[in-house]
């Protein structure tokens, strides 16, 4: 298993990954003022840009949705991926050798820098397939797309490409790019015999299968000639990047639409995910010659999210609270045979599963074909509950018109209803059960209770999917390498009205303490700590303060190299308490009202001072309003004491105006 990456890897990443580069790969950013971008906002649907980036100090932040953090997060969430995964393709962006604790390694089996190897051979050897597209040798694999509907333009959108029929032909390709024996047969691209190396497709039409972020890590073909022995389909060997229990077709296109719409929809191959995607359904992927299993649910998973532990809810116009996940499956048998295995994974989701079934028996693509794509999209619209589907199904394996088979169909079925993990679908669900058999409620009710007290071993589910709370385990929460990014969730602190002109005032001074602190003065330091009065911005004052104050700042803009904030913010997130963490990225990225570089100092040092006179003239009210509780002839001393402090004070208040204001 994969050690720990080591932190000051994770941080040497994060620092060397331009944030304002990877988010601008999915985001058209402009600026916004001095170190500052902005742009329409990738995780959710707006008109007006309220996405900001901060390149200075490494952070992003949504003003719409609320999101926001480094760029590990802006990866973890734009592709799905768990914290260690994310440091890892950063640093396969920059060039970084990651290390590991404990002697583990980037992956099991994998030698430092050969997985970059790998992925260049597969990126190249996507390129070459599709040129190869193009020539004559070509003809009957464009043909054959074109049968299917597909023409240039679907090609190019897919990565399709086609294989030579020769022995070698992308074999001495890269072998001519400078890739070893030894690179070759671990990418799965060739195979060999006793004569030596070969390609493992040859003659076929190609698809590239890439992971999440877009990188190709292997490829499926289809057979096009007779004289072709191999199978009708043939993929990328087990290979250290290809597990295909690991990897779904379409998920690099589909990412940004299934956490858009908090929809999956499953298809079984290759041109159905085209079919869909081509018919205006962007959330459709496939799963690579196996079936649907636990590691592709905890890719689904984390991009349509959780919603919680009791799932998603239909809607009486057909929309879903909490996500959906469709399979497509045939009418026929062996789709519900399928639909039966996906049911087994439907307890690791809380999204609303279901089933699309075309009953003529055509898949997405001849639909297409057929009926073009409004009947496609008809298709996924007509979706039923997965539990209907499975419980419809067990019940025609019996003959409903005996008593035998009711009774048996009551056996069969009472378990898949008892697994029904929402404690409140759960009763709807019997009560269907009892109307379907033509049986007694009582002895339905019954039925379920003992097969729930059976537990999920007995009812054939995996108990390892289950919580002692009852609630289902999040498989991905403990991911080798993960020792940062990830904590159990906090509720953060309310933040107050920014109405108030006073908790506005704290605002601003804590947005140019974090995004300018070289500009700041020292009357900053000399704040007490009851100087902010919001109790958000009161812990953020106080993590500033552990961070070292403004001499902290100077240390880590000295030891930055760069100059800038970035290291400062991070020692102030490090201090910050887990309600206000996320509150520190929105301040050290919100947009400040002056954005002239030659006005930023002055504007700087005037908010700053405006909080300073607001506690002086709160300290001037407390004495004053202590000098009318006294009695002067009782406690001369005390009183005249009283009174020189408020005499001092507000000598120092007029100090500061007339320096404000010089």
């Amino acid at each position: 298993m994969a050690g720990r990456i080591r932190r000051e890897d994770v941080q040497a990443g994060r620092e060397r990954a331009h944030i304002e580069e990877i988010v601008g790969q999915h985001a058209t950013l402009k600026s916004a003022g001095v170190g500052s971008a902005k742009g329409l906002c990738p995780f959710h649907d707006e008109r007006s840009p309220s996405f900001h980036v901060r390149p200075q100090v490494g952070l992003w932040h949504c003003f719409g949705c609320g999101e926001g953090g480094d760029v590990i997060s802006f990866v973890q969430k734009i592709d799905g991926l768990p914290f260690a995964d994310a440091v890892e393709y950063l640093a396969g962006k920059v060039g970084l050798q990651l290390r590991y604790e404990e002697g583990g390694a980037p992956r099991p089996g994998e030698e430092p820098g050969r997985r970059q190897r790998l992925l260049e051979a597969h990126r190249v050897a996507a390129a070459y397939f599709t040129e190869q597209l193009t020539t004559p040798g070509a003809a009957t694999a464009r043909q054959f797309l074109s049968e299917r509907g597909f023409g240039r333009d679907a090609a190019e959108q897919f990565g399709v490409g086609y294989a030579p029929q020769g022995f070698d032909s992308l074999l001495r390709h890269l072998r001519g790019r400078g890739f070893t024996e030894a690179e070759l047969t671990a990418s799965g691209l060739v195979s060999q015999n006793n004569r030596g190396l070969y390609d493992r497709f040859r003659g076929r039409l190609v698809w590239p299968i890439r992971e999440v972020t877009g990188d190709t890590i292997g490829f499926g073909a289809r057979k096009l000639y007779e004289e072709d022995q191999g199978p009708k389909y043939l993929n990328t060997p087990e290979t250290p990047l290809y597990r295909k229990s690991q990897v779904l077709y379409g998920i690099d296109l589909a990412k940004r639409e299934i956490a858009k719409e908090k929809r999956v929809v499953v298809v079984e191959g290759y041109t159905d995910v085209m079919a869909m995607h081509l018919s205006g359904e962007g959330t459709a992927v496939a799963t690579c010659g196996t079936a649907f299993g636990p590691d592709h649910a905890r890719i689904v998973r984390r991009l349509v999210g959780d919603a919680g532990s009791s799932g998603g809810v239909q809607l009486s116009s057909g929309a879903s609270v909490g996500g959906e996940i469709i399979f497509t499956f045939d009418g026929d048998a062996a789709g519900q045979k399928a639909a039966l295995r996906a049911f087994g994974e439907d307890q690791t989701f809380t999204a609303q599963t279901f089933v699309a079934v075309e009953r003529s028996g055509m898949d997405p693509c001849e639909l297409r074909q057929a009926q073009g794509p409004e009947a496609v999209r008809a298709l996924v619209a007509g979706r039923q509950p997965l539990f209907e589907f499975v419980i419809r199904a067990t019940l025609r394996a019996y003959d409903l018109g005996t008593a035998e088979g009711r009774v048996g169909a009551l056996r069969a079925a009472a378990p898949v209803v008892a697994g029904i993990r929402d404690t409140a679908l759960r009763p709807e669900y019997t009560r269907l059960l009892a109307g379907w058999l033509g049986m007694d409620q009582g002895s339905v009710n019954d039925a379920v209770r003992s097969a729930g007290r059976q537990g999920p071993a007995q009812r054939g589910h995996d108990p390892r999917s289950a919580r002692p709370d009852g609630r289902q385990q999040r498989g991905d929460q403990a991911s080798p390498g993960a020792s940062e990014g990830q904590h159990v969730p906090v509720a953060p602190m309310r933040q107050p009205d920014q109405r108030d002109p006073v908790a506005r005032t704290e605002r601003t001074v804590l947005e140019v303490v974090l995004q300018h602190p070289q500009l700041v003065p020292d009357e900053f330091d000399h704040l007490q700590a009851d100087a902010f009065t919001a109790p958000a911005y009161r812990a953020i004052h106080e993590a500033i303060r552990a961070a070292g104050g403004l001499q902290g700042a100077r240390e880590a803009l000295a030891s930055s190299g760069s100059g800038n904030a970035a290291s400062w913010v991070a020692r102030v997130q490090e201090e910050a308490a887990q309600p206000v963490a996320g509150l520190v990225t929105e301040l050290a990225v919100a947009p400040l009202p002056e954005d002239r570089p030659a006005a930023l100092a002055d504007y700087v040092r005037g908010v700053v001072l405006a909080l300073v006179e607001i506690g002086f003239t709160r300290h001037i009210a407390d004495l004053r309003g202590r000098l009318q509780r006294m009695d002067g002839a009782q406690d001369p001393a005390g009183y005249q004491a009283a009174f020189a402090e408020l005499v001092a004070v507000e000598a120092r208040r007029r100090t500061l105006r007339d320096s404000a204001n010089a």
